[in-house]
């Protein structure tokens, strides 16, 4: 009823997947899988579920319609199909889990054990850190609570819940560590320089984009999408659609103030297209990403130069109400946690 097969990973190491199928006249009415580090953990799973699946055909469970969890992710995507435009990150992320031997379980027979199980799996398996695994259990749980109100299922949130819990608790999952990067004088010139010495040649002004970033406390998708037409020159200030928010991701248009030698450097580009910086932003953060390595700046992000501009207004004696209106963060407490002042910065009064 069930099989076993290694596969060899990109770090050398074997992983065996163990594969449960049911037949019945011939039809499979029922599969699952899941992978291990070890053969033996694999045989002890297979052997475990054998019997809980026999179990379950005695008692008929098994002639009921089966809603596998891959049935419940496919109902989450196609219920926010239209509705909710979800990053590349996220689609991603449900791609995957969509793609893993979790997707083949019957969401009624799902229990937290299931979710640690696949948790534990993707840390020691994959390779994948504490806050990517608790992605995976959010999406989890959104698709599961989606598919309670479709399906009338609610043991999967009853599993997720528990899973979640432990999971905590033994720091398999963790809440992301929030970035204190600062930009350095030293590391601001390197990449002033550098910028310098390559836009003559290059398609995308980058010491252009470095500088406006520092000034405006825009993200690199922000930046590439800031129109001609939404700028004010007068008063100071722009406007921008799709601001990133918690739960609107369409149509939140916001305007936000621009500081004067920020207008300086949208002034000076070219009028060429709608947008004042018409270029692809995975682009711009490839070319920030190559001149970090190779002037040998370590740990630097491109999106960690909106931390220091936030930072660089509050230096300036901005307030956080003042500063929201720069950086356009919904939340005050959300915006401190983006402002890493230094010691020395304070002011005495």
């Amino acid at each position: 009823m069930g099989t076993i097969s290694a596969r060899k990973r990109a770090d050398k190491t074997t992983a065996y997947t163990a594969q449960i199928r049911l037949k019945e006249n011939g039809v499979i009415v029922h599969t699952e899988s899941q992978t291990f580090s070890r053969k033996a953990l694999a045989q002890a799973w297979m052997k475990r579920r054998e019997a809980e699946l026999q179990e379950q055909r005695a008692s008929g469970i098994l002639n009921q319609s089966i809603v596998t969890v891959g049935d419940m992710l496919d109902s989450y995507v196609k219920q926010a199909e239209g509705i909710t435009e979800w990053g590349r990150s996220k689609k991603a992320d449900i791609a995957r889990l969509r793609a893993s031997g979790l997707a083949d379980k019957d969401s009624r027979q799902l229990c937290a054990a299931d979710l640690i199980e696949y948790a534990k799996g993707r840390r020691i398996n994959d390779g994948a850190g504490p806050a990517t695994v608790l992605n995976d259990i959010i999406w989890l749980r959104q698709a599961f609570l989606s598919g309670a109100l479709v399906y009338d299922i609610k043991q999967p949130v009853i599993a997720a819940d528990a899973a979640k819990v432990e999971l905590l608790r033994t720091k398999v999952i963790a809440k992301p560590v929030q970035r204190k990067r600062r930009l350095s004088p030293e590391e601001e010139q390197k990449l002033t320089d550098h910028f310098s010495s390559r836009d003559a040649r290059a398609q995308i002004p980058m010491l252009d984009i470095f500088k406006f970033a520092l000034l405006s406390a825009r993200r690199q998708e922000e930046i590439c999408r800031i129109k001609w037409e939404d700028i004010d020159f007068e008063k100071g200030t722009c406007w921008l659609d799709d601001v990133k928010h918690p739960t609107q991701k369409k149509g939140n248009r916001r305007e936000f103030r621009v500081l004067k030698p920020a207008l300086d450097l949208m002034q000076a580009q070219p009028k060429k297209a709608a947008e004042v910086f018409p270029y692809n932003s995975k682009s711009v953060g490839a070319a920030f990403t190559r001149a970090c390595h190779f002037l040998g700046i370590e740990g630097l992000h491109f999106h960690d130069l909106r931390h220091e501009a936030t930072s660089r207004l509050f230096e300036k004696g901005y307030s956080i109400q003042e500063v929201a209106q720069f950086t356009l963060h919904e939340s005050w407490s959300t915006l401190k946690r983006y402002t890493h002042l230094k010691p020395e910065h304070v002011p005495e009064r």
